[in-house]
């Protein structure tokens, strides 16, 4: 092979592709005693290359990607050769068909390939198809001669159920031609990044798989990045023009896991249920003329605070627990800087959490959250200060329709595109298939719009377009056709309510239809930018939503998410909405108390977090996450469930209360607190000093901050607090949605207190 190889190198080496142009997506897997012998076939089929992976070391992993690249001709000859080198031993075999490598992980001995088998297309973005794993397998690397006891033992069995569980036929999605894992915008500006730096981005999934061939080859044109998250595309039309749709959401593999497993933030500043929602829209054209394509991206994650909850069979709302860890709110700081280096200046925050509670649960929350952010804010500019929103949705909801708290939300909505704009360029498709996206027509620093400088804040004209005729670089054979300069979105929204589940991606819906008139206004289907909540559109725009919705909140939560204000959008019988929802919440009950734990070491196990070492204890047989707490946080105390085996997942800076009679004089502390906030409900603005309350003993402690009063902007006829400067708002008259909560649900604790108090 090797002579060959050197052969081959030397009459190819004039003609080898540029990496940046071609890429393999179909690859044939054969077998010797010896080693492993993949060979990749670029889309174009006009050459193909080889891998080998070495079967007779037990223990390591050793890749060699031949240098040569074969014709088709060539390449059978070479696997001839290969074939008859190896009679002695059984010769060459085929094994399967693949479209990728996820990875290779390595338990207590052998290493194993994992690959993707089949797969089926869930869409395509510009020309560049996404696509989901229908199936895939988990092959071990030696050859069963060399392989010791340790490779069939039974801890080394169990790690590979554990593996897997971890369903990557579930939600998981990947692109060989388009970078799925940034954002539409990103792809433009990294244009030139190359795959490697790619693999290291915070929504791939599969980063710690690859890593090791990644190191060894310095290239990844043998895997796949995978994204776990939602993606969905539909059609849309709008008088008589076709339009596409796509909702991308791409959940962060750094702080992952489930519901009470993973709360908060950890010393890194990274948040659990971190998860990028991008909305992207392109119009179908005739090839050859410029396609319009906009995107707008928003973020949700835990409150960026060290807190936690205890799931037990006991307790069907566990409390919420602050930790006191953090006194100068360094990790939310972190937090909030990681956010401005991925998305820039302006950072608005939109808090669902309640504001009143007879027992304090969401407001120990909220206090302490309003008192980081002024923090954080002391020590910035101006220009760069956090924008801080309070809404209460459960106490709003109570009281008003769906419509009314979707109107509200879409106020909200509206001021934070004015801050942040959206995405818009026009592009070309390469003329080969799949082809790299062109740069944006007229595309620079300085053509680069920022939303506030476009014609959604001034009248509603095409100042700025430039018309190009008939016969330009751009091929149109339709005519004359509007060439109009990008925008960009700098900024972004980021909404959060306690589990950042059910509230919060009502909330999502509404900055999407918000968005969604915005974009159509920019591609030129719509001569205004609001979407009216009756329209057809909005209604297609929620049933996308609401799927997506779901299916975060299987993966974090372990049920569908409460859509109570989606079914009352649809007239779904009230009785009928209440069992629904009853049915979640017992059924997110069951799994976050006694499916959980496995499923939080499996994502360990995954992401490799957790590392099986021979002699050292298993993974199972440690509090899950206790490998990363060792030697950092002192004070834990372990929590052991009644009449079960379960084990909390220990989150960084986490501290138990010591005794209940703690918290009992804790809570009436705090009640007092709450009732008297209360007095002033009905009053728009209270112009005296806010007095913010966080309480707590050992795990929880009481803070007063006083501060000077800034200014404050409260909309007329509209109950959502904005601070501009991103202080806690004493605003008193704020938005409620009581059955949109999650853990500490309010939907939730209704359901049950109907049915079982």
């Amino acid at each position: 092979m090797t002579e060959l190889a050197n052969e081959k190198q030397q009459n190819w080496s004039h003609e080898e592709p540029d990496s940046k142009s071609w890429y393999m997506q179909k690859f044939k897997l054969y077998e010797t005693r010896s080693n492993f012998y993949m060979i990749g076939k670029a889309k174009n089929r006009t050459f193909w290359r080889v891998l080998k992976i070495d079967r007779l070391e037990p223990s390591e992993l050793n890749i060699t990607e031949d240098s040569a690249i074969y014709s088709d001709i060539e390449c059978h000859d070479l696997l001839k050769r290969i074939n008859e080198g190896n009679q002695s031993t059984g010769g060459l075999k085929f094994v399967t068909t693949c479209y990728g490598i996820i990875g290779f992980i390595k338990f207590l001995e052998p290493y194993y390939m994992l690959l993707i088998t089949k797969r089926r297309k869930i869409g395509a973005i510009c020309g560049h198809t996404i696509y989901a794993i229908t199936k895939n397998e988990m092959i071990p690397i030696p050859h069963s001669t060399v392989r010791s006891k340790v490779a069939y033992s039974k801890d080394e069995n169990r790690y590979k159920k554990l593996l897997c569980t971890v369903d990557l036929t579930k939600d998981f999605f990947f692109s060989y031609s388009y970078h799925v894992m940034l954002s539409l915008q990103r792809n433009f500006s990294d244009n030139n990044r190359i795959g490697l730096f790619l693999y290291e981005k915070m929504f791939v999934w599969n980063e710690f798989l690859t890593r090791g061939i990644r190191n060894s080859l310095n290239n990844t044109f043998w895997t796949v990045a995978l994204v776990y998250g939602f993606f969905k595309q539909v059609k849309l039309s709008i008088s008589d023009r076709d339009l596409n749709m796509t909702l991308i959401a791409r959940r962060s593999r750094h702080y992952a896991g489930t519901r009470y497993l993973k709360r908060g933030v950890n010393e890194k500043g990274r948040v659990a249920n971190d998860v990028e929602t991008e909305q992207i829209v392109f119009e179908d054209v005739h090839e050859g003329r410029p396609i319009q394509i906009s995107s707008v991206v928003q973020n949700r994650g835990s409150i960026p605070l060290f807190w936690s909850q205890e799931a037990s069979p006991l307790n069907i709302k566990p409390d919420i627990i602050l930790s006191k860890k953090d006194h100068n709110y360094e990790a939310t700081r972190f937090h909030f800087e990681n956010l401005v280096k991925r998305y820039g200046n302006p950072i608005i925050i939109l808090n669902l959490i309640k504001t009143h509670e007879k027992k304090p649960r969401e407001t120990i929350l909220r206090a302490e959250f309003a008192n980081a952010i002024s923090s954080i804010n002391r020590n910035l500019e101006e220009e760069s200060h956090l924008r801080f929103l309070h809404w209460d949705l459960q106490r709003h909801s109570r009281k008003s329709k769906a419509n009314a708290v979707l109107i509200q939300l879409g106020k909200a909505a509206r001021y934070a595109l004015n801050l942040t704009g959206i995405f818009y360029c026009q592009v070309t498709l390469n003329s080969k298939p799949e082809g790299l996206l062109a740069w944006p027509y007229c595309w620079n620093d300085s053509a680069a719009v920022h939303l506030s400088e476009n014609p959604f804040n001034k009248d509603e004209n095409n100042e700025g377009e430039k018309e190009v005729s008939e016969g330009s670089s751009t091929g149109d054979a339709g005519g004359d056709y509007l060439v109009k300069p990008p925008m960009v979105q700098t900024g972004v929204l980021r909404t959060n309510c306690i589990d950042c589940l059910d509230r919060t991606n009502v909330a999502q819906y509404a900055y999407g239809l918000a968005a969604l008139g915005r974009q159509l206004y920019a591609l030129g289907f719509m001569d205004s930018t609001y979407i009216d909540l009756d329209n057809p559109l909005a209604m297609e725009l929620m049933g996308v939503y609401e799927s997506m919705g779901d299916t975060l909140a299987f993966q974090y939560g372990g049920s569908a998410a409460h859509n109570k204000i989606f079914s009352e959008r649809r007239g779904k019988w009230k009785a009928a909405t209440q069992s629904q929802e009853l049915i979640r919440t017992l059924q997110r009950y069951y799994s976050n108390t006694y499916m959980d734990g496995d499923k939080q070491k499996a994502i360990n196990l995954f992401l490799g977090h957790f590392q099986p070492q021979q002699g050292k204890p298993a993974l199972w047989e440690l509090d899950s996450d206790q490998h990363y707490n060792v030697g950092r946080v002192s004070n834990i105390l372990p929590m052991r469930m009644l009449g079960q085996g379960f084990k909390r997942s220990l989150s960084d800076g986490n501290i138990l209360c010591k005794s209940d009679s703690t918290m009992a004089s804790l809570n009436a502390r705090c009640s007092n607190l709450s009732s008297k906030n209360a007095e002033g409900v009905d009053k728009h603005l209270s112009h005296s000093t806010p007095l913010i309350s966080t309480c707590g003993s050992d795990a929880c402690h009481c803070r007063m901050i006083y501060r000077e009063m800034h200014e404050h902007r409260c909309f007329e006829s509209d109950p959502i607090c904005y601070d501009e400067h991103g202080d806690a708002c004493n605003c008193s008259n704020f938005l409620d949605v009581d059955w949109l909560s999650s853990s500490g649900n309010s939907c939730e604790e209704e359901l049950l207190e109907r049915y079982f108090l």
